[in-house]
């Protein structure tokens, strides 16, 4: 099977590089500046941003809904840019951690990794059932994150899965590995 990743398009949020988790914006300039590839499946976090950026990629296509994919809860650094929070000791606490911290009245990376592992892991066992050959997961940069950095045969870090909105990657699952329990993704590269 061929699993696309692609973070959804540009928020306002994401225009004013603001930590943009929980909220539920729509998209900012909904325009297509490129092709994707095909999809039987679309699979999407259950926030606009990624609905509204399925339908633009995938007009008239369903789409699968998966409430464990959606971004990580930045707490109380939500809607506030590097700025805003450069001087904020817990901001420089989690900046400290490298990032694994959780964030103040929000997620730690270990609980948004391992909540988006097993959503990650529902929607692939649904897309099996179903035949699936080619499924699209239209979700946020750091769900992508997750997931890749969770089941890359290499085993690259958590960030070295960043991607720009409207980027993503391709990558394969061995169906008869992924069901005896070797979970994987490989061959993966940027789209």
């Amino acid at each position: 099977m061929e699993l696309i990743f692609i973070r959804h398009l540009k928020t306002k949020g994401n225009r004013l590089r603001q930590y943009i988790g929980v909220t539920d914006e729509p998209l900012d300039q909904p325009v297509l500046l490129r092709e994707y590839p095909n999809a039987d499946t679309v699979v999407v976090s259950p926030l606009k941003r990624c609905i509204q950026t399925a339908e633009l990629i995938y007009p008239g296509k369903g789409q699968m809904i998966c409430p464990g994919l959606r971004e990580c809860d930045f707490g109380e650094f939500e809607k506030k840019t590097y700025e805003e929070l450069k001087n904020h000791p817990a901001y420089q606490k989690w900046l400290d951690s490298g990032g694994a911290a959780a964030f103040p009245g929000g997620e730690g990376r270990e609980a948004f990794v391992k909540r988006s592992v097993a959503a990650f892991e529902e929607a692939v066992r649904k897309l099996m059932e179903n035949g699936c050959r080619r499924a699209s997961f239209v979700v946020h940069g750091g769900t992508i994150m997750a997931v890749l950095s969770e089941f890359d045969r290499e085993k690259r870090d958590f960030y070295q899965w960043q991607v720009a909105n409207g980027e993503g990657f391709l990558a394969k699952l061995d169906e008869t590995d992924w069901k005896s329990g070797k979970k994987q993704l490989t061959e993966i590269r940027k789209i």
